[in-house]
């Protein structure tokens, strides 16, 4: 029977959003049930469905949720002239009735709304998106085109926490550098470093302009808590969360 996309939301953000869980699809197996991914082994027609539903949640039709093929790079690009097969890593649009995601299942999806022009974008951010704050680049763009950071509405969904994301070599320094000794964490009985990647974003969000009061973070922890997929958890045989920002209205500017 089928039980409805069970959504998160984050109240820093009034328009159509969500930050899906693995319920309410019908794929099976690894990918049950919400998978969103063609790429992980999951059979195409449950995809499919899965995507189908997850539109209807986002209150636009199956051909105007937009995503591209991820590439832990700093792309950013527009919907809806890109393409499933555009290599980016994050993406934005201001046509009313369109809507942009962006795929992970441990790494962190970052949404953004301009209230004033309409504009919307999901950034994917893995430790490297992170590290080039991405965010911070899709903002600057938008401030080039007449937004005003101070307007704007964001959110971080549910990733790996400081809890889980352990690391080496020389990521602790490198983020130490990059945002400050405060996102790399030590966990008692853990000989490794572990990273807030969390952390680290919203510290960028404010050097961008954007009022602590204007975003939330979300605190649910993907690889601790099964209702989703993680691709640490599950040692890569895992399906894939797609988050996704609705464009309602058309530029004010």
């Amino acid at each position: 029977m089928f039980v409805g996309v069970e959504l998160l939301t984050a109240s820093s953000i009034n328009v159509p959003h969500g930050f899906p869980t693995r319920h309410g699809g019908i794929s099976i197996g690894p990918f049950s049930s919400l998978n969103t991914s063609f790429v992980v082994g999951d059979d195409e027609a449950h995809v499919r469905e899965n995507l189908k539903r997850l539109a209807s949640a986002a209150k636009v039709e199956p051909d105007k949720l937009f995503s591209v093929t991820q590439v832990h790079g700093d792309v950013l690009v527009h919907a809806p002239d890109s393409t499933p097969q555009t290599n980016a890593d994050a993406l934005w649009t201001q046509t009313p009735g369109t809507a942009v995601g962006v795929r992970t299942a441990d790494c962190l999806p970052v949404l953004l709304h301009d209230p004033v022009s309409g504009r919307v974008a999901a950034v994917h951010a893995g430790w490297r998106g992170v590290i080039n704050e991405l965010t911070a680049k899709t903002i600057a763009f938008w401030q080039a085109q007449g937004s005003r950071p101070e307007d704007l509405r964001a959110a971080i969904g549910p990733c790996i926490q400081k809890c889980c994301f352990e690391v080496d070599g020389d990521l602790p320094q490198r983020f130490s550098s990059a945002f400050g000794a405060e996102v790399v964490v030590s966990i008692e009985g853990k000989a490794k470093k572990h990273l807030d990647l969390p952390r680290a974003v919203a510290l960028t969000l404010q050097r961008a302009g954007v009022p602590m009061s204007n975003f939330e973070v979300l605190p649910q922890c993907t690889r601790c808590d099964e209702r989703f997929f993680s691709h640490r958890r599950d040692h890569g045989l895992t399906g894939r969360h797609l988050s996704f920002i609705t464009c309602v209205s058309a530029s004010r500017l």
